[in-house]
């Protein structure tokens, strides 16, 4: 129903409450005519309309508009902040629980933008909770529904939440779809910085499958972007992604520079969030470009934890930062430092994420390998083959079926390790 028929009905409701007919509502300002079409929703009152016919039915000009009265529309509008605040604060569990809260109110239904807002809001708590198949329905939903009530950055942040909720599930060809549309809708009039930070998902989408080669052009058509725009939002997305492209490549020194840039970038100007996040970025990559520096990024990444934990992020984030510190720790041939902090972990998304889960149990079984404890490790390493079977066939897959086969082949279980190189190829289309 539209609108301006809402508005019609909620007059005509209050003018019989309050037992006035149509041309006594309108006398002497308006003619009952006029009245009679706004009604049936066949003309829109202008502003200084509604507020004429809200003093006179004696009812707020937002219940008129909107169809909730001013303080139920404060309540709401203090939900929606709280359910913000504690999603911002990393409290997922519970931003979830509030928005859901909000959606199920009835008075929602007719404020468009905050409508929006809460929709949006569940779906990125709901996808910070693990569940990527309600997030990205929620996302599919908004898309379709609300596309006439979105502002244009609305519309963007949508569209790049839906990718990467599609690129973390392992479907690569729907988050390139969602990408590409969206690009090709939106970006029509230029570049926005909100656009780049949609392209350098985009971009993760392209290495994620092994679309190298368009990986490489688009990664130039980011930075370029990013330098007309000249804002530093845009410098540090094109640069951050250009520098996993940079690295695939092999050409690893290009890659340091390109993430020491956005990492300049984001400390003079960004949100500590993400300043951590580029940290780990950059402690992983000295890592795997330089590993007689291991020490050093070592140090990094537990300055980048220290930094995750000040600036109220989620368990996820503090989760993926444990697994980088085990990761160094296990190339640093501290397997009991590992250990703790892979376990540390899985106790933050136990039950909740699975790639996460996954990523924990693998190094939890090369730690296990490095202390000799070959039946803890196979045992890891069971969990994760379990989880993988019903995994998309993804690189990822193909790659952590790669590293059980690997380390079968090490705790001596030859008969396993062929059957997940098997499942490796499979997943590879081999």
């Amino acid at each position: 129903m539209a609108a301006q028929d809402l508005v019609g009905q909620r007059i005509k409701a209050i003018r019989r409450q309050r037992g006035l007919s149509q041309a006594q509502l309108a006398h002497p300002e308006l003619s009952d005519s006029y009245v009679s079409l706004i009604e049936s929703g066949k003309r829109t009152p202008t502003p200084a309309v509604l507020e004429l016919l809200a003093q006179k039915l004696d009812c707020s000009l937002t219940y008129l508009v909107n169809g909730v009265t001013a303080e139920q529309m404060q309540d709401l509008e203090v939900g929606l902040s709280f359910a913000r605040m504690t999603l911002e604060n990393g409290e997922v569990a519970e931003a979830r629980r509030r928005y859901a809260e909000l959606l199920a109110d009835g008075n929602l239904l007719g404020l468009a933008s905050l409508r929006v807002e809460a929709r949006y809001g569940y779906a990125l708590a709901s996808e910070a909770c693990g569940e990527l198949a309600e997030a990205i329905s929620t996302l599919e939903e908004l898309g379709k529904s609300e596309v006439d009530t979105m502002a244009p950055e609305r519309k963007i942040a949508v569209a790049l939440a839906l990718c990467r909720c599609h690129r973390e599930r392992g479907d690569y060809s729907a988050a390139v779809q969602v990408g590409e549309r969206a690009l090709e809708t939106l970006a029509r009039s230029g570049w926005s910085d909100a656009l780049v930070e949609l392209g350098a998902t985009l971009l993760s989408v392209y290495m994620a499958r092994g679309d190298m080669l368009r990986a490489g052009h688009f990664a130039a058509e980011l930075i370029a972007a990013a330098e007309v725009l000249g804002t530093p939002r845009a410098a540090v997305a094109s640069s951050w992604n250009a520098a996993h492209v940079a690295e695939r490549a092999g050409r690893g020194e290009e890659a340091l520079a390109l993430i020491e840039r956005a990492l300049a970038i984001q400390s003079e100007t960004g949100e500590p969030r993400n300043l951590a996040r580029l940290r780990q970025t950059h402690a992983n990559m000295v890592l795997r470009l330089h590993p007689e520096e291991s020490e050093k990024a070592r140090d990094l990444l537990v300055r980048a934890q220290r930094e995750m934990e000040a600036s109220a992020t989620s368990a996820f984030d503090r989760a993926q930062g444990a697994l980088d510190l085990a990761w160094a720790e296990i190339v640093l041939q501290h397997p009991e430092q590992a250990v703790e902090y892979a376990q540390a972990a899985v106790d933050l998304v136990r039950g909740t994420s699975g790639w996460l889960e996954t990523r924990a149990a693998l190094l939890l079984s090369q730690a296990r390998f490095l202390l000799h404890e070959d039946d803890e490790a196979a045992a890891e390493l069971n969990t994760v083959s379990r989880w993988l079977e019903n995994a998309l066939p993804t690189r990822k897959t193909t790659e952590d079926w790669m590293t059980i086969a690997e380390l079968r082949r090490r705790i001596g279980d030859d008969r396993q390790s062929v059957a997940a190189y098997q499942r490796a190829l499979a997943c590879a289309g081999l």
